[in-house]
């Protein structure tokens, strides 16, 4: 199982497109991946409970990738935070 803090940097922060991506991205992986908001918790190939999280910009969140692949979930997990979730910003 690994950990990391990853900060939504995009300026409308997880709304339904950007929860799309990530979970289209997330399904890729067999590892379970995780994201907590201050407690509240969600898995992140589910649309409901990521966009449940209401992770606005700026929003920390730790993303915990645990499984057979859990070190290439996380790098496809940050990519999709670092590039904007494709949305130019």
């Amino acid at each position: 199982m690994i950990e990391q803090k990853i900060e939504v940097i995009n300026k409308l922060g997880l709304h339904a497109r950007a929860a799309a991506k990530l979970v289209g991205v997330a399904n890729h992986y067999s590892s379970n991946i995780t994201l907590d908001k201050q407690g509240k918790t969600a898995n992140a190939k589910s649309i409901m409970t990521v966009m449940m999280l209401g992770a606005a910009k700026g929003t920390i969140l730790d993303v915990t990738c645990d499984g057979k692949d859990e070190e290439l979930a996380m790098q496809g997990i940050q990519a999709i935070f670092d590039n904007f979730f494709d949305e130019g910003e």
